[in-house]
């Protein structure tokens, strides 16, 4: 949070701050910090015949590498203290673990498409660190930092131990869906509930526009914040998806349209940092006693205090950047805790804030690849035990033995998942005290961009405080969508005032600002050919944007949400982690951290073994598999049997789909028929229903692959997927079951055999009739369209307001005027300076007594 006393944080600063800096622009590139780390220690890496001195170099530059993924230079990460990765702290064995880390890591950052494995470490280190390299490795894989993402190569990679652990899984989100992934490379069985129509949560592409001019437009989640260390960096290198970085030119403009005066705009930016400056020094003297002040309440009473923004057009200019402050933090300056609303600063990721190339759908659709998840499924209750979790979702209930709960901040403020027992009191507590505030935008597809290709941003200045948020901020999204999009930002009280206002009204109210800036310009600007209004406030799914410190919470409150209760229910999401809330890669970190929390709980469950409800359900499980051993109709990941002695299309049988792979054990078209292991065997979700003869043939002729199946399934035929339990079977099946083992093992003819398969499934149908309720429009897809936008939900949500205007004629362009001045909304640490200083300040430091001859081989 940089210095205090005398010296301003100006030096040192945070996301929050929101500071402007001049200076080149130019897109991402990943081989920028490769170039800077050998600018600094040298080309070692790439010599053969390394001297002591090329060792050490090299070493540094690990340790660099290290650094920039988000590890101290030469000190252990509290989770590795916790995890015991050494027997004593701070001697030798530290310092040598951390140099093998910091070579692990490096090894994994030159190239996420591929696994990193034990053998590739073993091959470049000496035997004699072979323990502390086991240990190192498997803290970096169980806790994420290492073999993450969406490569290909990953997905045959499967923890050597067995586990039936089954996992529920709350939600598809960013958290939801790292820890899926995870959760399936560890060995564990996982079913994603999702209550939308598609995957996501609160991050959202929307294909807009008309044909020949489609967009996708990012409306909730848009900005990768920081690209150093960021785990969504990686999935954009793995998918090779280019990065667009936001550039600083961000020209602000008065109300009237108007540029605002350089000078009165460098003088109002100065204010504004020194009082942020006074802010930090007047918490620091109030000592616990600003926690319950707001940082609103402090900045007007410095504020008057100091009689600053004098004139009307300082005021704007500094209620804009007050609004500035408001969206980073999802929350009014009134609400904001005095004492710990920057409290993550310190851990904010390095690098550039850049704009994924298409829209964040791709980084979603790609983690949804092989993941059970069903849509439409609304979670009202979640049970836990001693005996594992049940899930009610409508007139479903799923069972498990754990349950990850990644539902927004705001559904639980809003109480809308009961918990059995009630959740601890110091968790509602947190929960209570945690703010979960609002950003609204209004995003607008043009025939043609008028606001010229040399910008990101720009800011637009209001004429009343309390509105001050209001379209304060336009994001251009012409580099990376498709088409010419702008969103307009929509934060603090403004946002809240926005959910009620009529969208059309909205929609002019934008354009009649860009046509005050653009007009006197000689710049004719159209109409939109299509506008959408956000309304997360109101959205039954999310109750509100991101999470922020509130006046009487801390990051404490961060931490105790995260926390697991008695084993089984166990929580992840923006709001759960201390050091990224608000972000994306935090959502998607937290979820990679519940992963290894739920691995460790299944280690101590197995050595510590109870009933377990999974175990419980494995006799009507092997029915269903001995029952599908011969199905009588067979494609794709759908299997069917029916009653042999009738041949009319209306007489029923039993459908099972396999999420993730095809029946009969072998994997679907990615893995070129590869019979799959036993434990990815046990990862396997079957799904059942009730279908007829005529309802199965129509299922065959249906294109587009299982996801447009199951669609044709829950919708046309109102048919409900079931899982086992549900089914209804009896124990006496299971005499049938060994009748028919009998007969097999006295090699009666198969004729026979199949006699009394179907006997037993006429005996299943029986008792399933009474049970297998049809509910209409269920949503149980999995997309998985090949084409890039149409992939995108079409359907609006409901918390969306559409607005459609006639296509205008369009005036050609006349000649922009050049923009000067520049203002970057969320800047970095000079990337240069911050690797000179270390290199000046740590060198000398790293890693003390390490025998590096004997480290490398």
């Amino acid at each position: 949070m940089g210095e205090t006393g005398n010296t301003p944080i100006l030096d040192n600063p945070g996301s929050k701050r929101l500071l402007r800096r001049k200076r080149g622009s130019k897109n991402y590139d990943e081989n920028l910090m490769d170039e800077l780390i050998e600018k600094h220690l040298g080309g070692s890496l790439r010599k053969k015949n390394r001297t002591q001195e090329d060792l050490e170099k090299e070493t540094e530059t690990e340790a660099m590498i290290a650094l920039s993924l988000g590890f101290p230079i030469d000190e252990l990460l509290d989770e590795e203290i916790r995890a015991g990765v050494v027997s004593e702290l701070g001697g030798k064995e530290q310092n040598d673990y951390i140099v093998v880390r910091n070579h692990i890591l490096a090894k994994w950052r030159d190239n996420v498409h591929s696994w990193l494995s034990k053998a590739q470490i073993k091959e470049t280190v000496s035997n004699d660190y072979a323990r502390l390299m086991n240990a190192a490795y498997d803290f970096l894989l169980i806790n994420g930092y290492i073999n993450i993402g969406v490569s290909v190569s990953f997905e045959s990679q499967i923890f050597e131990e067995t586990t039936e652990t089954s996992v529920i899984i709350v939600g598809a989100g960013l958290a939801g869906l790292a820890a899926a992934r995870q959760l399936r490379s560890f060995g564990l069985k996982v079913l994603v509930l999702e209550g939308r129509n598609r995957p996501g949560g609160r991050v959202y592409t929307q294909k807009m526009g008309q044909e020949g001019n489609y967009a996708a437009v990012d409306l909730g989640g848009s900005v990768i914040t920081g690209i150093h260390a960021n785990p969504l960096g990686v999935l954009a290198r793995q998918l090779s998806i280019p990065l667009h970085k936001v550039r600083d030119k961000c020209p602000l403009y008065k109300s009237d349209g108007t540029p605002v005066d350089e000078k009165i705009d460098s003088e109002v930016e100065l204010i504004f940092n020194k009082l942020l400056d006074k802010v930090t020094q007047l918490r620091q003297i109030m000592g616990g006693f600003a926690a319950n002040i707001s940082l609103g309440s402090v900045l007007e009473t410095l504020g008057q205090l100091y009689a600053v923004a004098r004139s009307n057009e300082e005021r704007q200019l500094l209620d804009w950047h007050f609004a500035n402050l408001e969206f980073s933090n999802a929350g009014s300056l009134s609400n904001l805790s005095a004492a710990y609303w920057d409290q993550d600063d310190p851990y904010e990721m390095g690098g550039d804030h850049c704009f994924l190339a298409g829209g964040n759908w791709r980084l979603i659709r790609a983690l949804c690849k092989g993941v059970p998840i069903l849509y439409g499924k609304t979670v009202e209750t979640i049970r836990y035990g001693n005996e594992g979790a049940e899930v009610i979702a409508g007139n479903q209930v799923f069972q498990a033995d754990m349950v990850l709960c990644t539902v927004p901040l705001g559904v639980l403020k809003k109480g809308k998942i009961r918990f059995e027992p009630e959740l601890p009191e110091k968790k509602l507590a947190a929960i209570e005290r945690l703010g979960f505030g609002l950003l609204n935008k209004v995003a607008m597809v043009f025939t043609h961009n008028f606001w010229g290709e040399d910008l990101d941003t720009f800011g637009s200045l209001r004429e009343s405080s309390h509105r001050r948020g209001e379209f304060f901020l336009f994001y251009s999204y012409h580099t990376v969508s498709g088409a010419p999009v702008l969103v307009a930002l929509v934060a603090g009280e403004a946002a809240q005032l926005f959910e009620n206002t009529d969208p059309a009204s909205c929609v002019h109210h934008v354009l009649s600002i860009l046509r005050g800036i653009y007009a006197p310009k000689g710049i004719h600007v159209p109409n939109p050919l299509q506008s959408i209004c956000t309304r997360w406030g109101t959205d039954p799914l999310s109750y509100g944007s991101y999470s922020h410190i509130r006046v009487q919470s801390s990051g404490n409150d961060y931490d105790i949400l995260a926390e697991s209760v008695g084993g089984r229910l166990f929580f992840g999401g923006e709001a759960t982690t201390r050091q990224y809330p608000a972000t994306m890669h935090g959502a998607y970190l937290s979820g990679l951290r519940e992963a290894s929390r739920i691995l460790q709980a299944t280690r101590v469950r197995q050595n510590n073994p109870r009933k377990s409800i999974q175990k419980n359900l494995g006799q009507n499980i092997d029915i269903l598999l001995d029952l599908f051993k011969r199905p009588d109709l067979e494609f794709e990941d759908f299997c069917f049997v029916f009653d042999l002695s009738s041949g009319d299309p209306k007489s029923l049988g039993l459908m099972q789909v396999t999420l993730g792979t095809c029946c009969n054990g072998y994997i679907s078209d990615d893995c070129n028929g590869k019979e799959i292991s036993s434990q990815q065997l046990n990862q396997l979700v079957q799904l059942y229903t009730v279908i007829s003869r005529e309802q199965a043939q129509d299922l065959q002729q249906v294109t587009g692959g299982h996801s447009n199946k199951l669609s044709f399934l829950c919708q046309k035929h109102g048919l409900k997927l079931m899982g086992a339990n549900a089914i209804g079977l009896l124990e006496t099946h299971s005499r049938n079951r060994q009748e028919v083992e009998k007969s097999a093992e006295s090699y009666k003819p198969i004729q026979e055999i199949d006699k009394k398969w179907k006997n037993l499934s006429k005996e299943i149908f029986r008792n399933l009739f009474g049970k297998a309720i049809p509910f209409p429009h269920d949503k149980d897809v999995e997309s998985d369209d090949d084409a890039a936008l149409d992939w995108l939900v079409n359907v609006n949500d409901d918390f969306l307001e559409r607005i459609d205007v006639p296509l205008d004629q369009c005036e050609r362009l006349r000649k922009k005027e050049k923009e000067s001045g520049g203002r970057m909304m969320k800047i970095d640490d000079d990337q240069e300076n911050r690797f000179q200083m270390i290199c000046e300040k740590k060198r000398k430091k790293l890693l003390r007594g390490l025998d590096r001859k004997g480290f490398k081989k």
